[in-house]
């Protein structure tokens, strides 16, 4: 057995552990709910009201990110061009605008969240 199965192992055993405490956690707190008497319809909603924020934020999240490296690259071009080291010039400018740009897109995220409440 080499150790590219023992990785393979390991790494499902992590997501196998992750997934069983995330269950166990949320079936254990609905049941505390329910003993004390409180309505455990908190969690009741439906497959719509769940699922479409998610897909919108997270389709806005990667849009900001995609839109901040390709200013990035377009940064890095022109850093490049006016004598700055292109080792330094384009991956400095990618991540830096990437980050403002799931930054800003967190911001719109939290924005939209609020205003359909």
């Amino acid at each position: 057995m080499g150790p590219e199965i023992i990785v393979v192992f390991i790494i499902f055993g992590t997501l196998f552990g992750i997934a069983y405490l995330f269950f166990m956690t949320r079936n254990r707190e609905r049941l505390a709910l329910i003993e004390k008497g409180t309505d455990a319809n908190l969690f009741a909603r439906t497959k719509k009201d769940r699922l479409s924020p998610l897909w919108r934020t997270l389709a806005l999240n990667i849009a900001f990110v995609v839109v901040g490296v390709g200013l990035g690259i377009f940064t890095g071009a022109i850093l490049n061009t006016i004598g700055v080291h292109h080792d330094t010039a384009y991956p400095g400018s990618i991540f830096t605008l990437a980050g403002l740009g799931l930054f800003y897109g967190i911001h719109q995220s939290n924005k939209y969240a609020k205003s359909e409440e």
